[in-house]
C-alpha cells in the first residue's frame, strides 16, 4: 500500500509539474485547453489547478465575455508574484532581473563592474535583491537564482571551471549566493541560457533544432538545440563557437594571426570603429545607425563576412532550421539582413539552407536574464509543492 501510495503522489507531481510548465512557457491558457494538451480528464485538471492556486503559483482568471461559446472556461495564468533572479556577470558590469512565471521581466538593473569577483557579485545582487524586496518586489516569492557565466561551466555542480575575461578559474558562485540569499542557486554558461531562453520565449519557439551564438564583452559563445534538448558535452562546455578558427578567404580581412572567432569578430573592435567609448549594444546599435564612417562601415562589412563563413560550417555540421544572433552578433546582422542572410546561404550546402531560418535574438538585453532565471526556475517545474 505504501508503494502504491508513492507512485500516485510522484504522478501527482508530475502532472503538477507538467500544468505549471504549460502556463509558464506557453502563456495563460483556459482549462479546457489544458485539458486537451495534458490528456489528463477535466476533474484532474480542476483539482491540479486548484492545488497550485492554493501555494500562489497560478491565478484563475475570467474568460473574456466576447469570445464565449457554450460554457466558460476560466484561463489559469503563472501568478507574476512567483520570481526567479537572473544575474549575469560580465566584464564592465554586472546585470540583474527578476523575471516572473511565464518569461517577463519585471525590474532590472546594471551595476557598473571591472571584472567582478564572485565575493563583488554575491554582495551586488544581495544589496540590490534586498532593494527590491523592499520595494518593486514586496510581496513576491523568490524561489531561486540562475547565474548567466560567460565562460566554462561544469554541469554537475555548477563550478566556474574558466571564465577567462572575468579573470575566474574553479570559482564556486553557487554556494556564497545561496547563503547569502537563501534560496537555491543554479550556474550555467550565458551563452547555452541564452539559447533555451530564445527557444523557450523567443525568435525560436517554433523550432526544434537551433544553433545560437552570443556576442558580448567578454567574447563569443553559444549553445545548440537539436531535437528540443540542449546539447552539453561530456562536461557540459559544448558551444563554444568562439574558440573555432574561421576560414577568412581574403587575407587583408584578417587582423589576428592564426586567431579564433572571437579575435576576428569582436564588440571591442566594432566599439573602436564607431569611436564609441563605454556603453551597451544599444548605444553600440544606434552608434552604427548614425551613419559613424568609413572606417566602421569596413569593420561592420568584414566582420559580417567572417561571421557568415562560421554560420554555414554550422549549417553545413549540424542542419539546423533556425540561426540566432544575439547580442553584438545580432547587430552585425541587422546592419543588412538580407544581405547577411544570402551570404550565409552561399556559403552553405543548398540543401541544408533551403529550409533555413536566421534571425537576430527576440528577447534583447533580456534574454540572459531570462535563460538565467529559467535554470533557477527547473526545481519548481519539477516539483511545485516543494
Amino acid at each position: 500500500m505504501k508503494e502504491r501510495a508513492t507512485a500516485v503522489e510522484e504522478v501527482r507531481r508530475t502532472n503538477l509539474g507538467e500544468v505549471l510548465r504549460l502556463v509558464h512557457h506557453l502563456g495563460p491558457r483556459s482549462r479546457s485547453l489544458i485539458t486537451a494538451e495534458t490528456g489528463l480528464n477535466r476533474s484532474t485538471v480542476a483539482d491540479l489547478v486548484t492545488a497550485l492556486a492554493e501555494h500562489g503559483l497560478v491565478v484563475e482568471q475570467q474568460p473574456d465575455p466576447t469570445k464565449r461559446v457554450g460554457r466558460p472556461s476560466p484561463i489559469v495564468a503563472g501568478s507574476r508574484e512567483i520570481v526567479a533572479i537572473g544575474v549575469n556577470p560580465e566584464v564592465d558590469a554586472i546585470e540583474i532581473g527578476a523575471v516572473s512565471l511565464g518569461g517577463a521581466v519585471r525590474v532590472r538593473a546594471r551595476v557598473d563592474a571591472v571584472r567582478p569577483g564572485v565575493a563583488e557579485v554575491v554582495e551586488t545582487v544581495a544589496r540590490v535583491v534586498g532593494e527590491w524586496m523592499d520595494g518593486e518586489l514586496a510581496g513576491s516569492r523568490i524561489v531561486g537564482i540562475g547565474v548567466a557565466v560567460p565562460g566554462l561551466v561544469r554541469s554537475g555542480d555548477g563550478l566556474v571551471r574558466l571564465a577567462p575575461h572575468l579573470q575566474w578559474r574553479d570559482e564556486d558562485i553557487a554556494t556564497p549566493l545561496s547563503e547569502a540569499l537563501g534560496v537555491p542557486v543554479a550556474v550555467d554558461n550565458d551563452a547555452s541560457l541564452g539559447a533555451r531562453a530564445e527557444h523557450l520565449f523567443g525568435a525560436a519557439r517554433e523550432h526544434a533544432d537551433i544553433v545560437y551564438l552570443n556576442g558580448g564583452a567578454s567574447g563569443i559563445g553559444g549553445g545548440a538545440i537539436l531535437g528540443g534538448a540542449l546539447i552539453r558535452g561530456a562536461g557540459g562546455y559544448a558551444g563554444e563557437w568562439g574558440q573555432t578558427r574561421p576560414g577568412i578567404a581574403n587575407e587583408s580581412h584578417r587582423r589576428t594571426h592564426d586567431g579564433v572567432l572571437e579575435d576576428e569578430v569582436g564588440r571591442a573592435r566594432l566599439m573602436s570603429a564607431a569611436q564609441l567609448v563605454g556603453g551597451d549594444d544599444a548605444a553600440l546599435a544606434a552608434a552604427l545607425a548614425s551613419d559613424p564612417g568609413p572606417t566602421a562601415d569596413d569593420e561592420v562589412d568584414r566582420q559580417r563576412g567572417v561571421l557568415a563563413a562560421t554560420i554555414s560550417n554550422a549549417v553545413n555540421v549540424l542542419n539546423p532550421s533556425m540561426i540566432v544572433l544575439g547580442g553584438f552578433l545580432g547587430i552585425l546582422r541587422d546592419q543588412d539582413p538580407e544581405g547577411f542572410d544570402a551570404a550565409v546561404r552561399e556559403r552553405s550546402l543548398a540543401i541544408s539552407a533551403k529550409e533555413l531560418h536566421i534571425a537576430s535574438a527576440a528577447l534583447g538585453q533580456d534574454r540572459l536574464l531570462i535563460g538565467a532565471a529559467e535554470a533557477a526556475f527547473a526545481r519548481l517545474l519539477t516539483d511545485p509543492l516543494r
